[in-house]
């Protein structure tokens, strides 16, 4: 190798050198790096109530949904009796290992972009690592507010014994209607229809 090869050599590597360099640490103290925002926490929460949501009434006689506070995945607290005060709401108690949630989320997740603010669907995790729950919320597009039910506590309120279990809660905490062991979409999607929204 000639002299002059090598000094090429070695101002080529410099430069290279120079420039990775800059483009790891671009975004440093001037541009922090951006962080995604924490799938199913406070921001996946329901807007307004929309004007004039036409709702059937709740049966006489209907059992009261247990009216547990729980924990979103950011932190975030929040009253399930908060949410079904003005609308009725659907709760999936799933997990991101059970095979037959991740085969049903997708539909679910679209169903409940459809009745986005006349429905509120709230997730319920538990057994789940931080890590794993994210990455399943995003996997399946799941864009409504999940509560991380670390303990079980609110599984068993609700005597759920395994994922998944859906319950449909008329506004006002009526129980309406469960389904242990899950529901299709388009099954939940005509329930929704006849319980709880007027056409």
């Amino acid at each position: 190798m000639t002299r002059g090869y090598a000094v090429r050599l070695a101002a080529v590597a410099l430069a290279l050198g120079a420039v990775l360099s800059s483009a790891a640490c671009s975004g440093g103290d001037d541009a922090p790096a951006r962080k995604d925002p924490v799938a199913g926490g406070a921001t996946a929460l329901p807007g307004p109530v929309p004007a004039g949501l036409a709702l059937r009434p709740a049966p006489s006689g209907a059992l009261s949904a247990p009216a547990v506070t729980g924990r979103l995945t950011d932190g975030s607290r929040v009253a399930f009796a908060d949410l079904w005060a003005d609308r009725p709401v659907v709760l999936v108690f799933f997990s991101s290992w059970c095979t037959v949630c991740g085969q049903r989320q997708d539909a679910l997740s679209e169903l409940a972009r459809t009745h986005r603010d006349k429905v509120v669907f709230v997730g319920v995790a538990t057994q789940d690592k931080p890590d794993d729950l994210q990455r399943y919320l995003r996997e399946h597009r799941v864009e409504y507010p999940i509560v991380a039910d670390d303990d079980g506590t609110i599984w068993r309120s609700y005597a759920v014994r395994e994922p998944p279990t859906v319950a449909v809660i008329a506004k006002g905490g009526a129980l309406l209607r469960g389904w242990p062991g899950g529901v299709d979409a388009p099954t939940l999607d005509d329930r929704l229809r006849e319980l709880v929204l007027a056409p």
